[in-house]
């Protein structure tokens, strides 16, 4: 009877611990996948539990944006590029960039080598696959800094609106797509296609990177207390993770496969994935570098008669989360 009374204790104590736990829904960019690596180890390994959080990750899709969620109040916090991030900004959506965790750039333009492109003075009368949903605008920059039309022709570009897989390139319906290094390029790769058969464009090589993968919450939520020491804890326990999965790739990746409802993924896939994420991640502390906001204004501001932003943003992140996060 005794061991059966402290055992009900011993639950009565958990449940209340679970029930005093702060609740944080984070919506991803995309599917679950090593993209995302830092936040399902932090789940998997007790880091939030730890800071007394119970959080929520909520995949997303080529139907789910992040911004739309967020005003909706269906999360607490989102990953989204800082080019998506500040066009929501500037349209009226108060969202702050309060840390982020990759460092680099993954994005890159993918061509065919016998195409003759070398550079991109090779660009013009070709035909380049493009993502949209707010991921055209370092692309539309780019030409515009190069001078080179988007309007198609001999002396410009035609863009081709590109899904997500790599399908207009191996159909050679695109003389270049856009690809991430940490997953589309596989996937050409994957294709049977030699990687001497390819020539690759990196954005950061280029000049023209913008930032990816912030965390971003609502400004408005910034002025609870409350909720400001909740994403302390969260972005603090994130960025644990995001150590850890860069330390260990492969079991990283194989935390993502165990939280990867769909199965679709596969693990050469998302162990390659994670090595390439590592990359990006590597160098970060989670705090926003200024020089690297100020240079991904400064491409967004660069895109041509219709830029993304108009304007440079003011009050779009702060270092007051990581700053407590980190100390």
């Amino acid at each position: 009877m005794k061991t059966m009374i402290t055992g009900a204790i011993a639950l009565g104590l958990s449940a209340a611990a679970a029930q005093a736990a702060d609740e944080v829904r984070l919506q991803l960019q995309w599917v679950t996948q090593a993209q995302f690596a830092g936040y399902y180890v932090a789940l998997e390994n007790g880091y939030y539990e730890e800071e007394g959080l119970d959080v929520t990750v909520l995949p997303g899709g080529p139907d789910i944006a992040p911004p739309q969620v967020l005003a909706g109040g269906g999360a607490d916090a989102m990953l989204n590029w800082m080019p998506s991030a500040l066009a929501a900004r500037e349209k009226g959506l108060p969202v702050v960039n309060i840390a982020q965790p990759f460092k680099s750039s993954g994005l890159q333009l993918t061509c065919w080598k016998d195409t003759g492109i070398t550079g991109p003075q090779d660009f013009k009368g070709k035909t380049i696959g493009v993502w949209f949903f707010g991921n055209e605008y370092p692309f539309l920059s780019w030409m515009s800094q190069e001078g080179i039309s988007t309007d198609g022709g001999d002396d410009g570009v035609t863009v081709l609106k590109q899904g997500f897989n790599v399908d207009p390139l191996l159909q050679r319906q695109a003389d270049c797509i856009s690809t991430m290094t940490y997953n589309e390029y596989g996937q050409v790769l994957d294709a049977g296609v030699s990687e001497d058969e390819l020539v690759t464009f990196k954005y950061e090589d280029m000049g023209v990177a913008t930032l990816e993968d912030g965390i971003y919450v609502l400004e408005e939520n910034l002025a609870d207390p409350a909720f400001k020491d909740k994403m302390v804890r969260f972005v603090r326990a994130s960025m644990k993770g995001w150590k850890w999965a860069e330390a260990n790739p492969g079991e990283a990746a194989a935390i993502i496969l165990d939280y990867d409802e769909t199965g679709a993924q596969t693990e050469a896939h998302q162990v390659r994935m994670m090595g390439e994420i590592a990359k990006l991640t590597a160098g970060s502390d989670g705090t926003l570098d200024p020089a690297d906001f100020d240079r991904t204004v400064s491409t967004l501001l660069a895109g041509g008669s219709d830029p993304v932003i108009t304007k440079k943003p003011e009050g779009a992140w702060t270092h007051d989360i990581t700053d407590a996060a980190l100390n």
